[in-house]
Parts: C-alpha cells; structure tokens; sequence
C-alpha cells in the first residue's frame, strides 16, 4: 500500500458495484487521492462521493454534456478507471483518453477489436496510459502460478481445463441479460477463462466455439477448445446457466496444478502435485484483491510508461480478436458491432 511515487488524483465513471468495490481497494493506497465521481444521476453521485469520500461529483447536465464528460474537463483529474457495463467502454474511454486523461477500463475491454484497436492508437497517439483491468493478472497466488510453470517443477504444460459459471437471474433489466450492454457470459466470464489459458499454453493456433443464445441474442453458455499445433490443447466453459467449481487445472508432463479456495478470477489455494510430492500453497491478497492491479496503474503513470508490462495492449488486442472469432462462431453479435 505505501507510495511508489508522487500523489495521482483519481475519477471514477459509474457507481454500480464493481465501481464501489475497486474504489474501497483503491482507498487503501497511500499515494492515490479520491477525487472525482461520475453517474447519470446527480443523487447517485454525490451518494457514492460521500460514501467513499471523493472531493466532489458529476452528473448528467440537463440538456447539455454527460456527467463523465464534465468530469473529464475537470484539470485535477490525473487518471479515470471506467466502471460502466461493456457497451459504453469503448465512448468513455475514448473520451477520457481525449480529455488527456489516464484510462484503466473494466473488462472487456471494449465489445469488439477494431473499438479496442482505435483506443489503443489514441492512447499511443497522445502518449497516455491505458490499460484492461484484468485484475486476475495481477494477483499473488496467479502469479505464483505462472512462476511454478516457468520453473520447469512440473514439466511442459500440455492441456488446460478452467470453468466459470453462475446461475444468474433471467432479468431483462440487468446489464447480464441486456444484448445491447454486451451482456452475456462469454465478454463478462470467459476472460477468466482464457486468462488461464492464454498465460499457461499461449494464443493458440485454432479454436472452436459452441454455445447457446437466448430468444434476446444473448449467450447463456459457451464452451471453447483452443487447439495448438504441437498438440496441446485447452477446454474452457463459462455459463451463465449452471454453478461449476470455478477452477483451473494446468496439466504438465511431470505434474499438474489446479487452483482451489475461490474462483479463478481470485484463487486463495494452489494445488501442486509434482515428482517431489503433493501440496497446497495458500494466499491472502490485500484488500479484496484489486489493490495490485490499482498499483502497477499507479506505478507505471508516476513512471511515464504508457502501459503495463503486465497487461500489455497487445495482449488486449489479441484477445479481443480472439473474440470476435469466438462470436462468429457462435452467431453472437452486438449492437456496437454497426457502428461506423
């Protein structure tokens, strides 16, 4: 939690609940001010900016421009985390990024490549910050993980099985099941998922989709097989439909590691099994886990890099044309997909 470098005063756009749970990890950094808050609904705002005790808070004005974008001609602001559903990513980033703001964005990052495409060249264009905030990558116990992998303990890794799932209430009213948020489970749990994937086998040479929608479009389950020309190969299934054990399991040549205590997204346990025997490391993050993510955004704007070494944009990019494959597959499609 201590300083890594001078203060940066933060703006946060939305106030559902991942906006209020990233912002009490983001509290706990000594060199990370409150300062801004932004929502539709000016009660709403000052509500969360009393709550958490930001300096001041933005609304829609009536007839005029949005509360973000007030927000974001706001001087004092060094950097925005964007906490909107999905279908509004790609308009407030690019908007922050064009106030000359600092941006870590929510996953998905954006609903399609070409919107992540032309954000990642705005940032580059105006030298700023921008960064997907897939928290997961930046957790202790996964990056145990990956450095047990890199050690060679276990051996070659050869497949991987991860599963992320939930029954969640049919409402047409929630950003879940809203086709024009980008709701559905593969853009809200199959970065999880392929977070796993991608780390322990890489991007992989083929993959194959299936799934099912809904009468709305949207996509209740998925399963997805990435397939690699040497053989190796991943299975991974999200759902919005059904509980699963919310696990992954990284098969190697000379061992395996599954992951265990909490879902994938933010594991407690690592379970190892190798040629010299069997065990189980345990972890316990700061905060609720976000904190990690929040500091290497931290870090990186008071050093002046423009990414994170961790979350680089490529690896965003990728990812997001990875998705779209997977969507054409699936015959998913949004309504940001026509936009010009």
């Amino acid at each position: 939690m201590a300083a890594t470098g001078p203060q940066l005063n933060w703006a946060v756009v939305a106030t559902g609940g991942i906006a209020g749970t990233v912002t009490a990890d983001l509290s706990l950094l000594e060199d990370s001010a409150l300062h801004a808050v932004s929502s539709r609904s000016a009660d709403k705002a000052a509500d969360f900016a009393e709550r958490f005790g930001f300096a001041t808070s933005y609304s829609d004005a009536d007839g005029g421009p949005s509360g973000y974008e007030l927000m974001f001609a706001d001087p004092a602001v060094d950097v925005v985390y964007v906490a909107t559903p999905h279908a509004q990513h790609y308009a407030v980033a690019k908007s922050a990024l064009e106030h000359g703001k600092h941006v870590l964005c929510e996953k998905p990052f954006t609903v399609n490549a070409a919107e992540a495409a032309e954000l990642i060249a705005l940032a580059r264009d105006r030298n700023l910050f921008l960064m997907e905030a897939v928290w997961t990558r930046f957790l202790p116990s996964v990056n145990r993980a990956w450095d047990i992998l890199a050690s060679g303990e276990l051996g070659a890794p050869s497949w991987l099985q991860a599963d992320l799932g939930f029954p969640a209430p049919l409402d047409p009213a929630s950003r879940m099941w809203d086709p024009a948020a980008g709701g559905g489970a593969l853009l809200d749990l199959s970065i999880y998922t392929l977070t796993w994937a991608l780390a322990a086998l890489g991007y992989p040479d083929t993959i194959d989709a299936s799934g099912i929608l809904n009468k709305d479009g949207v996509d209740i389950q998925n399963a997805l097989t990435l397939r690699y020309d040497d053989g190796r190969q991943a299975q991974l299934t999200s759902s919005l439909a059904a509980s699963g054990p919310g696990t992954a399991t990284i098969a190697c040549s000379s061992g395996w590691l599954r992951t265990g205590g909490g879902n994938i997204y933010n594991p407690r346990e690592l379970h190892v099994s190798g040629p010299a025997g069997a065990r189980v490391e345990t972890f316990e993050p700061e905060g609720t886990g976000y904190t990690y993510e929040l500091r290497e955004v931290t870090r990186c704007i008071q050093q002046g890099l423009t990414e994170s070494p961790t979350m680089p944009l490529e690896d965003t990019l990728r990812t997001m044309e990875l998705l779209d494959g997977v969507r054409a597959q699936l015959g998913l499609s949004y309504a940001n997909d026509s936009r010009p």
